[in-house]
């Protein structure tokens, strides 16, 4: 049951239809943050502290996130935090977000008297959807599909990335199932420990497109816009055409990349044959339903 409406104001602005982007790890999250970040009247917000301990916490711990209205109120202000445009503010954002919104200094990145849409891309929000519905019922949410193989590819050269896999972040509190993870059960929590690095990527990206999946059964049209990582490099024009009818606001195409185009296909020169095959009997019914041959 979806909480009684709430009215957020930030920054003397009501946040209506706020958008978020929803994407496996290397997956397209920050290009659509960055082309939403610089189009007129956004104000979106890429990996703050306050978004990203929440959202770790409920990925690591999905109990945490089915605590009803608690859960909503505590991301829902750790957003409100992140939206604040006050000076300085942008000197707490990763990189990641400054470059994507052009900042040198420490911003702040927007006016607050032309921002008429808020917004957040941060890395793994996926794990947060639900709540973010229910905190904002008139959200709009952006999933962006990418090949298994080459979101493997790309995780195994990110260190960020790869620190989740390190036994550390195991405990007797993990939860299971785990999509964060990729695991079902704690029963096969040590051959996950035991597994390539290759596989556990393959299965972190499996467990993303899954829940992803679900996502789309669930929500109506007008609330979830899926695009392709593949059609986003080949047509970008088209593919952001796409998104600005959902969004109803102009997306411009010249901000979407940054220093260098991504490319698709590089699991072909930077996978060993090895760990494709991995990535591959892993993550084999997930790429077939997704049309990744």
């Amino acid at each position: 049951m979806r909480p009684p409406p709430h009215i957020l104001v930030v920054n003397g602005i009501k946040v209506r239809r706020p958008v978020f982007v929803l994407a496996a790890p290397h997956s397209g999250a920050d290009l659509l943050g960055r082309a939403l970040k610089r189009s007129p009247g956004f104000h979106l917000t890429m990996g703050r502290a306050a978004v990203s301990h929440v959202v770790h916490a409920f990925a690591r711990r999905p109990s945490i996130a089915r605590r009803g209205l608690g859960a909503v109120r505590v991301l829902r202000d750790a957003l409100a935090e992140s939206w604040q445009i006050l000076p300085g503010t942008c000197g707490e954002c990763p990189a990641v977000c400054r470059e994507a919104g052009g900042v040198t200094g420490t911003g702040p990145c927007a006016t607050a008297g032309t921002v008429t849409r808020f917004g957040d891309a941060s890395p793994d929000l996926l794990y947060s959807a639900q709540v973010l519905l229910q905190a904002f019922p008139d959200a709009r949410f952006v999933q962006v599909i990418r090949d298994g193989r080459d979101v493997a590819a790309d995780m195994m050269a990110d260190p960020a990335a790869l620190s989740w896999f390190k036994p550390v972040r195991v405990s007797g509190e993990t939860e299971f199932p785990n999509p964060f993870l990729g695991v079902k059960s704690a029963e096969h929590i040590d051959r996950w420990k035991a597994m390539p690095t290759p596989g556990k990527c393959a299965l972190r990206w499996r467990g993303a497109v899954r829940l992803a999946a679900e996502l789309h059964q669930e929500l109506p049209r007008e609330q979830l816009l899926t695009l392709r990582y593949e059609e986003l490099v080949a047509s970008p024009a088209e593919t952001l055409e796409a998104l600005s009818r959902f969004l109803e606001t102009r997306v411009s195409k010249a901000a979407l990349y940054g220093r260098s185009v991504p490319k698709v296909g590089v699991w072909r020169t930077r996978l060993r044959p090895d760990d494709a095959a991995l990535v591959e009997k892993v993550a084999r019914q997930e790429l077939a339903r997704l049309g990744y041959r």
